[in-house]
């Protein structure tokens, strides 16, 4: 159970602070919500406490697990299929696992290859989300500015 305040990560959404429970009628249904608001973009997430736990909701990472991060991403590419298709899908499942640093090895390893071959349409739609977690997080763990926080995770790709 998290609380008003918390910093915490929502898979494939990003990092945002807990602003509220609220209970909400949908469809019918009386059920409560976490109301989370997302430090990029101001928008705010509703988040039903019931699915919480399948829904990957998780704190934060600490400031000494954003040099870790960092350092996986200045890791080399890791191998990565060569069919597009298997190497979309692959990279979705890490991006919906929630793992940080998994997000981390997506980011590094399609901004790598958009440097040698480019990048689809799909897949730059993909890095556009997956830094946007990163950047989210980063955000949230060392209070930083959106900028500072984009500008760090480039600088370790380079």
């Amino acid at each position: 159970m998290f609380n008003i305040g918390d910093k915490v990560v929502y898979p494939m959404h990003g990092a945002g602070i807990i602003e509220a429970v609220e209970e909400k009628e949908i469809l019918g249904k009386k059920r409560k919500y976490y109301i989370m608001r997302m430090p990029i973009g101001n928008m705010k997430v509703m988040i039903p406490l019931k699915n919480v736990e399948d829904a990957g909701l998780r704190d934060v990472i600490s400031t000494d697990e954003v040099d870790q991060v960092l350092a996986v991403l200045s890791d080399d590419i890791s191998r990565m299929p060569k069919n597009w298709n298997r190497r979309y899908r692959a990279n979705m499942d890490k991006i919906r696992s929630g793992d940080i640093y998994e997000v981390a090895m997506v980011v590094r390893n399609l901004m790598l290859r958009d440097k040698e071959k480019g990048l689809s349409t799909g897949e730059r739609k993909m890095l556009a989300n997956a830094k946007q977690i990163l950047i989210s997080e980063f955000v949230l763990a060392k209070d930083l500015e959106e900028k500072t926080a984009e500008e760090l995770i480039d600088k370790a790709i380079l």
